[in-house]
């Protein structure tokens, strides 16, 4: 019976040690408390304005990015959201929108795209395969090869 029970735990011990999932998808964080800088050389931020968070074309633009949320996680976008043109952020005061806009900055922080209505995640990560340093990164990732074991 003793011995049972230590297999029955060892069993387990494994299991409860295991890491939670990751998410699949970008990093979601709100424009109120970041600055475009932070993600300079680090990320490829998707910034989505709107003057309410019950936008229409808010909330579509928020279900195209769940379609493919794999796509832009592989090509380091983080997405920022600011509904709340009364609360200046600094990332509103930096890319000064009217009503829904949604901006594409790339790593070294330059503004590649700039739309008044929703983007499939396909057209955004076209556009992001079409920016010098993505290529680069492509470029890089196929010429690299990892050393014998």
């Amino acid at each position: 019976m003793r011995h049972l029970l230590i297999l029955i735990l060892l069993l387990a011990a494994p299991l409860s040690a295991q890491e939670a999932p990751q998410p699949i998808g970008p990093e979601i964080l709100q424009a109120e408390t970041h600055a475009l800088d932070e993600f300079l050389w680090l990320s490829r931020p998707l910034v989505i304005f709107a003057d309410s968070p019950r936008d229409p074309r808010f909330l579509q633009q928020m279900e195209y990015l769940e379609t493919r949320p794999e796509d832009l996680a592989a090509r380091d976008v983080v997405v920022i959201l600011d509904t709340s043109p009364d609360t200046l952020s600094p990332i509103r005061e930096t890319l000064r929108p009217r009503g829904f806009s949604m901006v594409l900055l790339g790593k070294d922080g330059q503004i590649y795209l700039r739309k008044s209505t929703p983007w499939h995640v396909r057209e955004i990560s076209r556009s992001i395969d079409k920016m010098p340093i993505r290529i680069q990164e492509l470029n890089d990732s196929r010429q690299y090869t990892p050393p014998p074991k």
